[in-house]
């Protein structure tokens, strides 16, 4: 007599351990979410005409903005000069085309500098701990003691006015936050069975940091960047302002806005222009992060 076995079913075994948080791996079509979100496109839009109008438009005339040949203090809509001029003759249109070029480029180095350095250091902090990241976390927090503005302006202060120098100034004023906030999520991640998988093959402990770690976090270090892009922005325009940032010979948003000061009631467009491209760049950044945290962190409700 002949007995027939039954399958066995062996039913999945639960997962151990806390689920991964929602904000550490983009969910797939997350960028393709973003692109469907109008204020996220809105925001990508206005920054790509930042960028375009700062790097074709000066080159379309490029004597244009230095020419002193028109009469002074013309307005809006004059002929051959729709923003008007300045008080010198220049042609306004020109100039803060010209101008917005230094703004950007120590923004966007600032930001890319600090977010590189910040990664590194929270990265390695967070994956190893014991003595360096004890070193590192208290250099941070030194750094940190002091108000990032107070810091930024010691730092421009010191190193004197240039391009270099005030990327420099503005990157280190935040690099502590970058690498505080890197080192708390690889901390969490270096936790998590996927990391203890890629120790246990033997896997070297940059391949862990780069090719595991990070891009499970990436999505949060993009929206901290564009944080980062807006306030180096700022920053940029604020140490011009007050001659600590670029030389005068460079003639960018934030300069404009402390030489024309002087004409900010009869003629308030020479102050309250530049002071608007400033602020659309800044809102145009933190509306893209915004939309970017939505998209990367499912458990943001509006």
């Amino acid at each position: 007599m002949s007995s027939t076995a039954s399958p066995t079913v062996t039913a999945a075994a639960a997962p151990v351990g806390p689920p991964p948080p929602a904000q550490a791996v983009p969910a797939p079509g997350a960028w393709r979410r973003v692109l469907r979100r109008p204020l996220a496109m809105a925001g990508i839009a206005i920054l790509g005409l930042y960028v375009l109008a700062v790097t074709i438009g000066p080159t379309l005339d490029p004597t244009k903005a230095g020419d002193t040949t028109a009469a002074p203090l013309l307005g809006i809509g004059a002929h051959g000069h729709p923003l008007g001029t300045d008080e010198l003759g220049h042609d306004l249109l020109a100039r803060y085309l010209v101008g917005g070029r230094p703004l950007l480029i120590v923004a966007f180095s600032s930001c890319i500098l600090a977010s590189l350095l910040g990664t590194l250091i929270g990265l390695v902090s967070g994956y190893w701990r014991g003595p360096l990241d004890s070193v590192a976390m208290r250099t941070m927090d030194v750094l940190l003691a002091l108000p990032v503005v107070l810091l930024a302006v010691l730092l421009a202060a010191s190193l004197g006015a240039g391009l270099g120098n005030l990327v420099i100034a503005i990157s280190v004023a935040q690099i502590p936050y970058v690498a505080r906030f890197v080192r708390q999520l690889t901390a969490r991640e270096a936790t998590r069975d996927y990391v203890r998988s890629a120790k246990a093959l033997g896997l070297p402990a940059w391949k862990v940091m780069f090719g595991e770690i990070l891009p499970n976090i990436a999505g949060p270090l993009l929206v901290q960047a564009t944080s980062i892009l807006a306030v180096s922005a700022g920053f940029a325009a604020g140490l011009s302002f007050i001659g600590v940032g670029l030389p005068p010979t460079v003639a960018d948003w934030g300069y404009m806005v402390k030489v024309e000061e002087q004409f900010v009631f009869g003629y308030p467009m020479l102050v309250v222009i530049p002071a608007l491209l400033i602020t659309g760049f800044v809102l145009a950044t933190n509306l893209v992060g915004d939309e970017l945290r939505d998209v990367f962190d499912p458990r943001t409700v509006r």
